[in-house]
C-alpha cells in the first residue's frame, strides 16, 4: 500500500476495534534505547483514555537517560501498529511513542525513526528495509543448543535438525502468514541450533515494528515449548553468530519506482543507490555503535573461524557484488545488504542509521569507493586501505562520538543520551572479574 494511503492514527478508533475482534487487553509496549521491550498490560474498557493521554511509566526504571526526578514518561500508542497477538487473541500488542511533558522524547528509539523517516519523505525517498533475524534455540538456561542430535560440522540447512524443531518454527512462521507478513521461508542457520525466519521487506517503520513484535513472538513460542530463543550475537565461541542483516532500497510515494535501480549499471544501482551506500561506507565504523550494540556483538564481528569453517562476518569496511565476505554486499539489481547488523541491535535504531547514513551520503554525493570481488576470508590481509571495523564496543562509542555529522542525523540529544548509557554499560564491564583473568593472573 503506498504510504499515503495507509490507514494514519486518527482513522483507528482501539476501543471500537476491541468489541469488534474480542481484544480484552491491549499490551502497550516501546523499545528502550538498549533494546529491551516494555509493556503495560492494559484492559479494552481502558484504552479509550491511553490512546489519547498515554500509558505512564517512570522512564529511570527503563534503559532510558533519565533519572527519578524527571516527570512521568507517557507511551501514546500508535493504532496503526495492532497486531492481534495470534498465540493469545484476547491481547493487542501496540507500539507506542514516548512523550514526555506533551512534546516526543527525542532519545526514544521509535521516535527518533519516524523522524528520519519523515526527513527522507520530505525529499521524496521512501525507504524500505528487510531483515534477516538469526536465533538460537537452546535449553531454559541458555546453555547449550536445545537439541543435542544437532551436532553436524556443516548444519547449515540441515534437513533432520530443522524437522527435529518444525513444532516451534512452524508454530511461528504460520503466526506470520496469519498477520499476512508475507512469510516466505525458514531455514537452519550455519550453527547448531541457530535458525532464520524471513518476511517481506516493506516500510522501515512497519518493518521495525515487526521485527520488535518478532523478537518477542519467537521468544514467547520457545518458551512455550521449554525452551529458549536466543538473538545474542555470539551465545556459544565456537559457532556462528547471530546476524541481523538488512537488505536496503528506496522507492518513490507509489511504492512502484525504484530509485535504487538504474538497469544501464552493471550493478544495477542508480547515482542515488551508489551515494546512499556511500553514506553508509562512510560512516560505517561510528554507526557499528548502533547495528553492533552490546559488548559481545564484537566477539561475532571480529571472530576467529567457527566450527562450520567461517563466520559470516565482516571485519572490514568493503563491499562487493554477490559475494557474503564483505560489509556490504549487492545481491541483485537495485538493492544491496548491510551484513554488518546483529541479534542485539534495536530494531528502531537500526532502521534510523541506515536511514541516516544512506541520507548523508546523498547530501554529500558520497562515492561508496572500490568495489572488491575478492574473498575477504582468504584474501583480506591483502586489502590494506580498508578502514577495519571497531574492535570492541567501547572503540565503536568513540568513533560513534567523533562523527558529528551521523549525531547530528540522529538527533544530538538521542546521541548524547546513547553514548552516555552505553558507556555506563562498557564501564560496569570492564570492572567486572572474569575467570579468564583469574586463570591467567592469579599466580603472577
Amino acid at each position: 500500500m503506498p504510504l499515503d494511503l495507509a490507514p494514519t492514527a486518527q482513522d483507528l478508533d482501539l476501543a471500537s476495534i476491541a468489541k469488534e475482534r474480542g481484544i480484552r487487553y491491549f499490551m502497550i509496549s516501546f523499545t528502550d534505547l538498549f533494546g529491551f521491550q516494555r509493556a503495560k498490560l492494559v484492559p479494552a474498557s481502558a484504552i479509550a483514555d491511553m490512546q489519547k493521554d498515554g500509558a505512564g511509566f517512570a522512564g529511570f526504571a527503563t534503559w532510558l537517560d533519565m533519572t527519578p526526578a524527571h516527570p512521568d514518561l507517557f507511551g501514546l500508542p500508535d493504532p496503526t501498529s495492532l497486531i492481534q497477538v495470534p498465540w493469545n487473541r484476547e491481547i493487542g500488542w501496540v507500539a507506542a511513542d514516548l512523550v514526555m511533558d506533551d512534546k516526543p522524547v527525542a532519545q526514544a528509539p521509535r521516535v527518533v525513526l519516524k523522524k528520519l523517516r519523515e526527513q527522507a519523505a520530505a525529499k521524496g525517498l521512501y525507504v524500505k528495509t528487510g531483515v534477516e533475524c538469526e536465533f538460537f534455540l537452546t535449553n531454559a538456561e541458555g546453555t547449550q543448543v536445545s537439541d543435542g542430535k544437532d551436532n553436524a560440522a556443516k548444519p547449515c540447512y540441515d534437513q533432520q535438525a530443522l524437522m527435529r524443531r518444525y513444532d516451534v518454527i512452524a508454530e511461528i512462521c504460520d503466526y506470520m502468514q496469519e498477520l499476512n507478513w508475507g512469510a516466505y521461508q525458514n531455514d537452519h542457520e550455519d550453527a547448531n541450533g541457530q535458525f532464520e525466519m524471513n518476511w517481506n521487506f516493506d516500510d522501515t517503520l512497519l518493518t521495525a515494528d515487526r521485527h520488535a513484535f518478532f523478537k518477542f513472538m519467537t521468544r514467547a513460542i520457545a518458551e512455550k515449548h521449554g525452551l529458549r530463543a536466543t538473538f545474542m550475537p555470539k551465545p556459544f565461541m565456537n559457532l556462528t553468530g547471530n546476524g541481523c542483516h538488512a537488505h536496503i532500497s528506496v522507492w518513490d510515494k507509489t511504492g512502484k519506482v525504484n530509485a535504487f535501480y538504474d538497469s544501464s549499471d552493471e550493478m544495477g544501482l542508480s547515482k542515488q543507490g551508489y551515494n546512499f551506500l556511500g553514506g553508509i561506507m562512510r560512516h560505517a565504523e561510528a554507526l557499528a555503535a548502533i547495528t553492533n550494540p552490546t559488548v559481545n556483538s564484537y566477539k561475532r564481528i571480529n571472530a576467529p573461524r567457527t566450527a562450520s569453517g567461517a563466520t559470516w562476518a565482516p571485519n572490514s569496511v568493503t563491499w562487493t557484488g554477490n559475494n557474503r565476505t564483505h560489509m556490504v554486499r549487492v545481491p541483485g539489481k537495485g538493492r544491496f545488504e548491510i551484513r554488518l547488523p546483529d541479534g542485539a541491535a534495536n530494531p528502531y535504531l537500526l532502521q534510523s542509521v541506515i536511514i541516516a547514513a544512506g541520507l548523508s551520503g546523498i547530501n554529500k554525493s558520497a562515492d561508496p569507493g572500490k568495489r572488491l570481488d575478492i574473498d575477504m576470508y582468504q584474501d583480506g590481509h591483502l586489502v590494506t586501505d580498508a578502514p577495519k571495523l571497531p574492535l570492541n564496543l567501547l572503540d565503536a562509542l568513540r568513533n560513534f562520538d567523533k562523527d558529528q555529522e551521523l549525531k547530528e542525523a540522529l538527533g544530538v540529544e538521542f546521541a548524547d543520551s546513547y553514548i552516555k548509557m552505553k558507556m555506563k554499560e562498557w564501564n560496569s564491564y570492564v570492572s567486572h572479574l572474569t575467570q579468564w583473568e583469574r586463570d591467567h593472573t592469579l599466580d603472577i
